[in-house]
């Protein structure tokens, strides 16, 4: 074989090997720039599959997004107008008779859109800062009785909400920033990995300035949050303060008024063993009541109202008004002070009103400030004139000024005066029958008469009594029908009707048994010239009725 073969079968075989080599290395190459590709589109696929769920996590942020897509749709809409406007006059430029059928079309528009975009101008400027705002705080309480504790706590309450409140809505803000962080920086990667970056790009141009919006809502409302906390500790701390003092002087007061409650129940305890007499204690008790609420009354004015002279002067000045508007109210209470300090009424006393012509007669049940309370009784009033009892009357206490109220157990006096009258014949024995009439009043009105000797004996010591003849009275009048007979006698001021129907029937029975004693009534005689015969009537004994 010859050299030149030689040489060129080895320049063959190194031409071969070479080409083989390249083609190796382009193979490579190939695999790794498709391997690439690969971890791209993957890395895409990674990348926008957290992209959706940055956009679920902002949907769940609705309140945010919404409000942000309304400004947006206020801008597009601002910039929709704009272009009508600038076609409305490059018409009209052209010619307004030309196009008017376009010009009022496009103007027809324009006021679509203008109506939608006034609906939208609260999203006019940035809607993150106009969206969180702290209510307005209203006019601070001011603690000056301890009723104003329970409104100043729930004041504080109601702070506390509203700065909780205002608390979670920025935390939100926060929480929205960071997801609007996260589909940012999402969206940058999408952009530098993605062929199609026009669209892309948009969305992030987009993202980024409501990222720079809601950024600076939140720094000017962490400002404003803690100008708002400082406020509501100053209040809180303010109403803290002046709850203490209410409390303390609540605690004062309680203990003053405990104090008097204390010296109440002692001398109600010595007037319940110095007084027997239970009309007496009951009126005692009552006035030792009203002095411990008086009392009561007055700290409660001098602890709580800051300016007592000033309500001096505005009670003076108002008094004159007040007296006419409620001079009967007034009146009662000067008559409540007459009845309780004068004596001259007490509970259990058995009184009679007249009122208009009208008479009440009953027992006293209360006497109040404004009233007394009386329960009616059956009496002779009742028997005669009203003909009802057991009704509960209320008297007004200004009746003892200008009415007629008389007091039938007044002191220690519980008997009265009570009579019967009848009347006899002219031909009767008026002797006996006065005979007979004081006796039986003596019989049965004895205890009554030695009772009121003893009362009347005792009431020397206050009134001026001259005479003071308890024993029974009779009394005998000429009259048209006869002689009246009238007998007095004392008597329970309780129980007059009980006495009095005792002696009206043993009267009666006594005469009944007098020959010589007649009861008088009316009666009429008729005298005729010629008496009339009575007619027979038929005997029916032994007839026979016929049907």
């Amino acid at each position: 074989m010859s050299f030149r073969r030689v040489l060129f079968f080895l320049l063959f075989a190194v031409t071969l090997s070479v080409a083989q080599v390249e083609s190796n290395d382009t193979s490579v190459a190939n695999a790794d720039e498709n391997l690439t590709q690969q971890r791209i589109k993957e890395q895409i696929k990674e990348l926008k599959n957290e992209l959706l769920s940055v956009d679920r996590k902002l949907n769940q942020e609705s309140v945010w997004q919404k409000i942000y897509a309304n400004h947006l749709a206020y801008v597009d809409m601002e910039e929709k107008i704009k272009k009508i406007e600038r076609k409305i006059k490059g018409y009209k430029r052209k010619g307004p008779s030309r196009y008017r059928t376009v010009i009022r079309e496009l103007e027809e528009e324009k006021l679509k859109l203008q109506e939608q975009l006034d609906l939208l101008k609260d999203y006019r400027s940035n809607p993150f800062k106009t969206l969180i705002t702290p209510k307005e705080i209203k006019e601070v309480p001011t603690v000056t009785n301890p009723v104003a504790i329970i409104s100043a706590f729930s004041y504080i309450k109601q702070l506390d909400e509203q700065l909780n409140r205002f608390e979670y809505e920025i935390d939100s803000l926060k929480t929205f920033i960071d997801i609007l962080n996260k589909k940012a920086s999402i969206l940058k990667e999408l952009v530098e990995l993605e062929e199609e970056k026009k669209e892309r790009q948009k969305e992030l141009d987009r993202t980024l300035k409501e990222l720079e919006e809601a950024e600076d809502a939140l720094s000017l409302h962490q400002t404003a949050l803690i100008v708002y906390k400082k406020k509501v500790d100053e209040i809180r701390l303010r109403l803290t303060e002046q709850i203490k003092q209410q409390a303390k002087k609540a605690g004062t007061i309680g203990i003053a008024v405990l104090i008097i409650l204390l010296f109440v129940l002692l001398f109600k305890w010595l007037v319940k063993r110095t007084i027997t007499d239970n009309e007496r204690f009951y009126m005692a008790n009552k006035i030792i009541n009203f002095t411990f609420f008086f009392l009561v009354l007055i700290i409660l004015l001098f602890a709580y109202i800051e300016n007592v002279s000033y309500l001096v002067t505005v009670l003076g000045f108002a008094s004159a008004g007040i007296a006419i508007a409620m001079k009967d109210w007034f009146m009662s209470m000067l008559g409540w002070l007459v009845i309780v300090l004068g004596g001259s009424i007490h509970v259990g006393d058995r009184i009679r009103v007249d009122k208009d012509g009208k008479m009440y007669v009953g027992d006293v049940l209360d006497i109040s400030l404004l009233r007394i309370t009386m329960l009616e009784d059956i009496t002779l009033t009742t028997y005669k004139h009203n003909r009802r009892a057991g009704r509960i009357i209320f008297i007004p206490n200004n009746y003892i000024f200008t009415d007629m109220i008389a007091n039938y157990t007044h002191a220690t006096l519980k008997t009265v005066w009570d009579g019967i009258d009848f009347t006899i014949t002219f031909n009767s024995n008026h002797k006996k029958a006065q005979h007979i009439a004081r006796e039986t009043a003596k019989k049965y009105a004895k205890g009554y008469t030695d009772i009121t000797r003893k009362q009347l004996n005792k009431l020397r010591a206050k009134y001026s009594l001259k005479n003071t003849n308890v024993e029974p009275r009779v009394y005998s009048f000429i009259e048209e029908n006869g002689i009246r007979i009238s007998l007095w006698y004392m008597t329970n001021a309780y129980a007059t009707l009980t006495l009095r129907s005792t002696i009206s029937a043993e009267i009666l029975d006594l005469i009944k048994e007098e020959e010589d004693i007649v009861i008088a009534y009316p009666s009429q005689h008729l005298y005729l010239e010629k008496a009339r015969k009575k007619p027979t009537l038929p005997d029916l004994t032994e007839s026979t009725i016929s049907l």
